[in-house]
Formats: structure tokens, C-alpha cells, sequence
């Protein structure tokens, strides 16, 4: 019984919270926990002060070890690659470690549906909305953390199957992250002095200048903002990443 409260408890806190912050489509799924036939009781309880680890088995560290696997492939080999960047490193493996973790205790227990896992996962979807440092980029990162620990601990299925699903995640990502579907294209907001390379028909030297003086593969420029009293100009650059350097 208490196993059933818990449960609904989860399901509820998610729908509310994805309800107020305009995330409907995870809030459905919380609430569809809801209205799930209840989980039947286990027929024997653990003795809390008993020194067997029921739960820490073979299966457990073979998850574990293809959950670890995964987020080095996602992080290390394709989000560092790209961006070279360390700054989330921590809030990735992390998160995926906590959600695999929640995850398999309370999926051990026989009492976590397929349901709650949507909800949990519906709890951290808030982030997107209350965390402005964040780009969508990266938080997009966040979310594939969070799902692969949620396959790595709830799937039913064999090691294979789970390590096929990570995979697919990981080869997409890679595909679009590795210039190999399309050419990743980044952007920065540059002051520019020289006002009269801005006309139109002074594109070609615009952009040869910017390629010479950032050292950047710039593609397309559109200006942002002319100050005529400083003579300055404020374009967005888009360029190709095509050494891996920072951006």
C-alpha cells in the first residue's frame, strides 16, 4: 500500500510541476501514471538490518557498466569533441548517475512503472524553463543523460537490446554533432570599426576581413546594428567549426 502512495505521490508532484511550467505533453504522461492499475504488494519484505545485497547483482553492474559506457561515448567523444568544453561535465554524469540510480531501487522493488519513470523524468524537465544559463543546446545533452540512465536501469529487456538503444542515441547524435547530416554552423556577435565595408556591395571584402582578423571560416554576416556617432557596426557572424576549436 505505502509502495502505491509513493507512487501516485510521484506522478501527481510531476503533473502539477509540468502543468504549471507548460511542459502539457510530460504532464499527460505523469498523469496517465495516475490512473494505472496499482502494482500488487511483494510477498516478502527485505529485513532492513540484514548484510545481503539483493539488489547490488550481476545485473546491476552490467547496467551500470553499459550507463557509464554510454554517457563517456555522448560526453567525452561527442559533446567534448565538438565544443571542448568541461563546464557541465559534472551536471551530465551526475544526473545520469542519481536517475539510474533512483531508478533501480525503485524498480527493484516492483513498484515503478513505466508511468513513473515518465514522471520523474517529467520533474527534471522543469530545468529548461527555470535554468536561463543553459542553452537549448545543452540541455538537450542534459536530456539525453537522463534518458539513457532511465534505459540502462527500467528496460526489460536484455543487454543487447539496451546497448542497441544506446547506440542508436549515441550513432544520431554523432551523425548530426559530426558534420556528417549537416554542417554544424556556430555564431558570435563581433564589433565592427570598419562602417564602410557594411554596404552591400562590399560583402565579399566584409566577410574576407573577418575571415582574416578572427581566423574563423565565416560564411554569412548579418548586421545587427549600426552606431554612426562611434562608427561601429554590430554584426552576427556565422562560421563552420571545422578544426574543433573553441566556440
Amino acid at each position: 500500500m505505502r509502495r502505491n502512495l509513493n507512487r501516485f505521490g510521484i506522478a501527481a508532484l510531476a503533473a502539477i510541476i509540468c502543468l504549471l511550467f507548460g511542459t502539457e505533453s510530460f504532464g499527460q504522461a505523469a498523469l496517465a501514471a495516475l490512473t494505472e492499475s496499482p502494482v500488487k504488494e511483494p510477498a516478502s519484505n527485505v529485513d532492513f538490518f540484514s548484510f545481503q545485497l539483493d539488489r547490488f547483482n550481476v545485473d546491476f553492474f552490467v547496467r551500470l557498466a553499459i550507463d557509464l559506457l554510454s554517457m563517456i561515448i555522448l560526453i567525452r567523444g561527442i559533446y567534448f569533441r565538438v565544443y571542448r568544453r568541461i563546464d557541465f561535465f559534472f551536471t551530465f554524469f551526475m544526473f545520469n548517475l542519481i536517475i539510474f540510480i533512483i531508478t533501480v531501487l525503485l524498480n527493484s522493488n516492483s513498484g515503478f512503472s513505466i508511468g513513473a519513470a515518465f514522471g520523474l523524468f517529467a520533474i527534471f524537465a522543469m530545468l529548461r524553463y527555470r535554468t536561463e544559463d543553459i542553452s537549448a543546446r545543452d540541455m538537450t545533452y542534459l536530456f539525453m543523460s537522463i534518458t539513457i540512465g532511465l534505459i540502462s536501469s527500467i528496460n526489460m529487456g536484455t543487454a543487447l537490446e539496451i546497448l542497441v538503444i544506446n547506440a542508436i542515441i549515441l550513432l544520431t547524435a554523432f551523425c548530426i554533432e559530426g558534420n556528417i547530416l549537416v554542417k554544424q554552423s556556430f555564431s558570435k556577435v563581433i564589433e565592427y570599426e570598419r562602417v564602410d565595408l557594411i554596404k552591400p556591395e562590399y560583402k565579399a571584402e566584409l566577410i574576407a576581413d573577418l575571415k582574416d582578423r578572427t581566423g574563423l571560416a565565416i560564411h554569412k554576416v548579418y548586421v545587427k546594428r549600426i552606431d554612426f556617432l562611434r562608427d561601429t557596426a554590430l554584426l552576427k557572424v556565422y562560421y563552420h567549426n571545422v578544426s574543433n576549436q573553441d566556440v
